[in-house]
């Protein structure tokens, strides 16, 4: 993170001599990250999973969680996290966006359906093996395991269920829940600070 040393002159304004203060000087962007790195990153981390440079993060029992979505840390700093998530069925994110932060993924293994707000109304896509996306400030979306892929699931193989890699630029400090109302809007619910990717696992 840049930080700037920032003093007050004694000459100036009367203020007597002061120590230098250190303090945190925001960007004019929240990152200095693009979509294009985030992407890598989560590429990169993909790429590193499979290698087995992250096994000591993976469940010990080398069994995934069946009825929760898993998420371990894979590399974090102050201006990037990314993380390793694993996905179970029927379980979805709800509406959400990530508050300042941009995001990115890359889908590892398996698939997942997106259901993204346009302005207008929710678009799916699926996203499979090898799939990325990113996401800009401002992204309203849901994400959870593809129906598609509890099949698939049922020949078992050392990275089921559905994985994929996240990366946040800010880290994620906060995320905001919506509803699409009767109307066809979206509607704000609820604000929870969170370090926790896609929501609370």
């Amino acid at each position: 993170m840049r930080s700037s040393v920032l003093s007050l002159s004694s000459a100036r304004d009367g203020f007597s001599s002061t120590p230098p203060v250190e303090r945190s000087v925001a960007p004019a962007l929240p990152t200095r990250l693009r979509p294009a790195d985030l992407l890598r990153l989560t590429d990169e981390g993909a790429e590193d999973v499979l290698a087995g440079r992250f096994d000591h993060l993976l469940p010990a029992s080398g069994i995934w969680p069946a009825d929760e979505r898993w998420a371990t840390r894979l590399l974090t700093d102050d201006e990037v996290d990314v993380w390793l998530i694993s996905w179970t069925p029927g379980k979805s994110t709800e509406l959400h966006d990530h508050a300042g932060s941009l995001g990115a993924l890359t889908v590892l293994s398996g698939a997942l359906s997106e259901y993204r707000w346009n302005g207008t109304e929710l678009r799916q896509r699926t996203l499979t093996a090898g799939d990325q996306a990113s996401f800009p400030i401002g992204w309203v979306h849901d994400v959870m395991r593809a129906p598609t892929a509890a099949a698939a699931a049922e020949s078992a193989g050392p990275l089921d269920p559905t994985l994929s890699v996240h990366a946040y630029s800010p880290p994620l400090t906060a995320m905001s829940y919506y509803e699409v109302t009767g109307h066809g809007t979206l509607r704000r619910t609820r604000t929870v600070l969170t370090d926790q990717p896609e929501g609370d696992m």
